[in-house]
Parts: C-alpha cells; sequence; structure tokens
C-alpha cells in the first residue's frame, strides 16, 4: 500500500474509531453541493447533511424554495447558502462551483439530484422531448463535476464523495418513459467510469436507483404540479384520468414493505453514502425501493 492511500486509510479508521457517535455530525467540516435541493428528496438531503454538520450548497431551479432551505438550515444552527439555476445553463456549473469555493473554501460531496420526467409513449415522444431528458440527467452532471474537478482531484486526505441518483426506470424501463428510463441508465455507465478515474484521488462515486419515493413526480398527475424548463411548463405526475386511486394494497402489493418511500427515508440513504461507513463502496448502484425487484 502506498504512503499516501494508507495515510487515507488511518483518517477513515480514526473518523470511525475515534468518535463513534459522532457528536458533531456525520459530515462534521464537510462541504456538500445537492442540486435540485429546493423541495422533494433534494430538500430533504439538505436538511439532513445541515443537520449532521456540513456546509450546505443548496442548488435549485426555484429560487424562492432555495433559499428558504438554506435558511431552515441556518435557523438550525447549521451553515448553508443558495446557489439558484439552471443546471442544463452553460454558464451554471462554473458559477455553482465558484461560490462554494467562495464561500466555504473546498467542496467534499456533490450530489447530483436535480431532474425530473417528461413522460410520453415512445411513437409520441418528441426529438426535444428526449433531448431534455439528457441535457438535465446526463449533460449536467457531466458539466458540473467537470468544472469541481480540480477541487475534487486532490491528494489531501479529505474525504470526498459524489451520489449522483438514477431510478429503478433506468435499470429496468418504464413504460411511457422512453427518454427518462435512457438518461437514468446512463447515470449508472456514468458513476461507474467517475469511480475507476477517481478513485486514485479517494473520490467515490455511487448512484442510488430510487422505486417509489412520495414525491410529486410519483403522485397523480391531475393534482395540477408543473415546473418551466426553458419556458416550457412541464406536467409532472402519473396521469390517472378518471381512474379512481388503487389502494395502497394494490400499488404496493409487489412491494414487502407495502409502502411508497418517505423523502427523509431517501436522503437518508444519500447520507449512508457519504458518510465515513461508506468509506469502502464506490461504483455501486444502490436500489432504495422497498423491496420490490428483488
Amino acid at each position: 500500500m502506498s504512503s499516501v492511500a494508507a495515510n487515507r486509510v488511518a483518517v477513515l479508521v480514526n473518523h470511525l474509531s475515534a468518535s463513534a457517535t459522532h457528536p458533531a455530525g456525520l459530515l462534521a467540516g464537510q462541504v456538500a453541493i445537492i442540486t435540485g435541493a429546493g423541495q422533494g428528496i433534494g430538500g430533504a438531503t439538505a436538511l439532513l447533511f445541515g443537520k449532521e454538520g456540513a456546509s450546505v450548497v443548496v442548488s435549485d431551479l426555484d429560487d424562492v424554495k432555495g433559499k428558504a432551505i438554506a435558511q431552515q438550515i441556518i435557523q438550525a444552527g447549521g451553515k448553508a447558502i443558495a446557489v439558484s439555476g439552471d443546471v442544463t445553463d452553460l454558464a451554471f456549473p462554473d458559477r455553482l462551483i465558484n461560490e462554494t469555493i467562495k464561500a466555504f473554501g473546498k467542496i467534499n460531496i456533490i450530489v447530483n439530484n436535480a431532474g425530473y420526467t417528461f413522460d410520453g409513449m415512445l411513437h409520441k415522444t418528441t426529438d426535444k422531448q428526449f433531448q431534455m431528458m439528457l441535457e438535465v440527467h446526463n449533460l449536467a452532471p457531466f458539466r458540473i463535476l467537470r468544472a469541481a474537478s480540480s477541487h475534487m482531484r486532490l491528494k489531501d486526505n479529505e474525504p470526498r464523495s459524489i451520489v449522483n441518483i438514477s431510478s429503478t426506470s433506468g435499470l429496468h424501463g418504464n413504460v411511457g418513459q422512453t427518454n427518462y428510463a435512457t438518461a437514468k441508465a446512463g447515470v449508472v455507465g456514468f458513476t461507474k467510469t467517475i469511480a475507476k478515474e477517481w478513485g486514485a484521488f479517494g473520490v467515490r462515486c455511487n448512484t442510488i436507483a430510487f422505486g417509489y419515493v412520495d414525491t410529486r413526480l410519483t403522485r397523480a398527475k391531475e393534482n395540477g404540479e408543473t415546473m418551466v424548463v426553458g419556458g416550457q411548463k412541464i406536467a409532472l405526475g402519473i396521469p390517472m384520468g378518471t381512474k379512481a386511486v388503487p389502494p395502497p394494497a394494490v400499488v404496493f402489493a409487489d412491494t414487502p414493505l407495502k409502502r411508497a418511500g418517505q423523502v427523509e427515508e431517501a436522503a437518508g440513504s444519500v447520507l449512508l453514502l457519504c458518510s465515513p461507513f461508506a468509506s469502502y463502496i464506490t461504483g455501486h448502484t444502490l436500489e432504495v425501493t422497498g423491496g420490490k425487484g428483488i
């Protein structure tokens, strides 16, 4: 084992053994960027990371929601800033990284969570509809990590971790989601390659493939949840039409835990992969599904 690798292992072992209860938090002293952090899984992750001692950069398309999450972290005694903007904007990655460094001086964690669905059956899906999924789920994380590379690829014994959010749609496909499933499948290969390229610098990179987590993307489309991307309004959710919402016993018949996941539980899985307890896990895709698909 090289001296650099040995030093890194020693740091990790000390972190795990010297303060088993982690009174300052699992992520104490670390700086975390989380995209799509104004609500849902991203928002819950930002709040949890702040509670666990991280200085959090809350990034979201919605400036009001992003700033609200950052303020909640600060009011709870944590440190946070909001860097709002569209992750697909070519200028955004550099601004996100520069503002993070200006505020906190370093980067330890990046969670590429920003994304949405733009569903349609294959024969009705337009080129633009397909490309938008690739832009937000593949190109945006690529550009952000490329912009952050000089701050991540450092042999300084600091813990560094990346979590790219995928979906079970990317693992198994899903009716009406050729664009989304293709993009989310790409996240897995993207993650494995980063794990191999940046592993020598002690950077871990993992994927989480979420199943049915209760968010605006999985609730009834008829609820009217929308978002505006590039001036285009996109309806979110699963279309129910005139059908009655099936009871949980039907919806979760093939899910061992018999329920939807909550955003706080989803956030917990992100924390798990960024924590010192996952220090020898990289290139992995963690399925968080309540057991569906086993």
